[in-house]
């Protein structure tokens, strides 16, 4: 058996955690298995690569390295977590994956987007996404969401040209291969939100 493998991806305060909440029950009540994951992290090891990468550190912690740090805890959880999942059939939604990578560290941070490309394939080999859902939100709009929620952690505290570039990312992404990626605006209401998510998922299981 093969499953589907949906990633979701978005910048901060765009309600990733809410709608990925919302496709597991959409799955489920269609009778799927669902497994949900996040990047960085997903396992043990994962979760601890995740927390260096998000704290914050004496030292400036350099682009290359962060970028590393993404794809060797990515290596991990494919290996522990996905790929097992995918093999038993089931239904992987990941909060963020390698596009995440493009958008931050490639637009965002400027690092190269060959190199970036060279990783992917050496850590995921053919495996890509069947679906990504990219929550779409004005930066000055998800910033102000994430920072009511708590304290932020090292990269939500960048400057908004940052999370601009992000965004222009991923909707460089999104247009680039529009039968793998549905762009939903994520500043409508919470209701019409998940009506843009439903109609995504129905779009993709009736292809």
């Amino acid at each position: 058996m093969t499953g589907m493998f949906i990633t979701v991806e978005g910048g901060e305060g765009a309600g990733k955690s809410t709608n990925i909440a919302a496709a597991k029950a959409w799955f489920e009540s269609r009778g799927y298995q669902v497994t949900l994951t996040r990047e960085p992290g997903g396992t043990p090891l994962s979760e601890q690569i995740r927390s260096l990468v998000l704290a914050e550190h004496s030292e400036t912690v350099a682009p290359i390295t962060e970028l590393l740090l993404m794809f060797a805890s990515r290596s991990q959880h494919l290996a522990e977590v996905i790929q097992p999942a995918l093999e038993r059939g089931d239904v992987v939604i990941c909060d963020r994956f390698t596009d995440a990578t493009y958008a931050y560290q490639g637009y965002g941070r400027g690092m190269s987007k060959s190199d970036i490309a060279v990783l992917e394939q050496l850590v995921q080999g053919d495996l890509r996404p069947d679906l990504t859902i990219v929550f779409d939100i004005d930066p000055k709009v998800g910033m102000q969401r994430a920072g009511a929620r708590g304290s932020l952690d090292r990269i939500e505290k960048e400057q908004y040209a940052f999370f601009e570039r992000v965004r222009t990312g991923y909707l460089e992404l999104a247009a680039s291969a529009p039968q793998r990626y549905q762009v939903i605006d994520a500043e409508q209401s919470i209701e019409n939100v998940e009506l843009q998510l439903t109609r995504a998922l129905s779009t993709f299981l009736d292809r």
